[in-house]
């Protein structure tokens, strides 16, 4: 799992645990945190600052957090998943990442956008999300309607080469993608599972990826 490279860093632990707890054992990959060598069998990349607006062209004047260098790791190795065909899971940046990285293009800043949902940031599940019947994201949660939490400020504007929105808020700004491509492994999600893992229908993406996994070890 790709992340911020801090010490503390409760994404990271939260993910892990639950990557753990669905039968995985996860390595962490940031600036600080080189690969161990091991061999990997899905990716997921986690959430934390905004993207550099120059990898979608976007406004570079905007007053954003940025870490290039973190960029670059995980375009590369969202890049290395692709290629390769791993099970791919984006949480939050991590979804707005892969949308990038496949030529699409984010909104900077949606809080003007915000007509029937609020903005204020919060790790518990007070947000709906409808998700598309039929996707795969409904298959994995066995539902097409979830409450989730809000960390962000920004979101996919327009998707790119060979994804698909699958869930949107009560303002219709997008909360999920997929492939679409129905063996392609790869599912971005705007809010942070990991914090939410308790519930049935968010621990259900990190058994989904350990699962997918397991089938890309099988077939390789």
């Amino acid at each position: 799992m790709t992340g911020n490279a801090r010490r503390w860093s409760p994404g990271w632990w939260c993910t892990a645990l639950a990557l753990r707890l669905a039968g995985a054992v996860p390595e962490r990959l940031s600036v600080r945190h080189r690969p161990s060598g091991q061999p990997l069998d899905a990716l997921v990349i986690g959430g934390g600052d905004d993207i550099s607006p120059e990898h979608y062209g976007g406004d570079l004047d905007a007053k954003v957090v940025l870490d290039p260098a973190r960029d670059r790791l995980e375009i590369d190795w969202i890049r290395h998943a692709l290629e390769h065909g791993w099970p791919l899971l984006g949480i939050c940046r991590g979804a707005q990442l892969i949308n990038v990285v496949l030529g699409g293009a984010l909104h900077q800043d949606i809080r003007p956008m915000r007509v029937h949902t609020h903005n204020r940031p919060g790790l518990l599940p007070t947000k709906r999300v409808t998700v598309a019947d039929g996707s795969r994201l409904a298959a994995i949660c066995g539902t097409t309607r979830l409450q989730v939490n809000s960390l962000h400020h920004q979101a996919v504007m327009r998707t790119g080469r060979g994804l698909r929105v699958v869930a949107r808020d009560r303002d219709d700004i997008v909360q999920a993608v997929e492939a679409e491509e129905r063996g392609r492994a790869v599912v971005g999600v705007q809010w942070h599972p990991e914090y939410l893992f308790y519930l049935p229908a968010q621990f259900a993406l990190f058994r989904w990826l350990v699962r997918a996994a397991g089938r890309s070890g099988e077939g390789a």
